[in-house]
């Protein structure tokens, strides 16, 4: 099955960084891309989304610490994660839709954030 390829999760101590990278299908047009993450014992969050024409949303947890980008020549989002704090530990995913509203899903990465 076609699906997203993550890579760049981790152990990092608090105050931390980690650089996630999602490759999509070089072949397939995505208007909106995004990152979710999902903690033990609680519902998936949407963390962050950036559109084909580079507008960005954050949830607000993350705000001001996570920047999502997107190089579309590669197919690929990032997501940098500075200052991380324990609260950040969790699966990260990866998603990428088409205008179409087909959607595409990554592996999980998981981050964890400890000390």
């Amino acid at each position: 099955q076609v699906r997203l390829v993550a890579s760049g999760g981790g152990l990092v101590q608090p105050g931390g960084s980690l650089r996630l990278s999602c490759a999509a299908p070089g072949s397939i047009f995505f208007y909106t891309m995004a990152w979710y993450r999902q903690a033990p014992g609680k519902q998936r969050e949407l963390v962050a989304t950036i559109t084909s024409g580079g507008g960005s949303d954050y949830a607000d947890p993350v705000k001001g610490r996570f920047t999502i980008s997107r190089d579309n020549a590669k197919n690929t989002v990032y997501l940098q994660m500075n200052r991380l704090e324990p609260e950040d530990t969790a699966i990260y995913r990866c998603n990428a839709q088409t205008s179409g509203f087909v959607q595409y899903w990554g592996q999980g990465t998981q981050v964890t954030v400890s000390s």
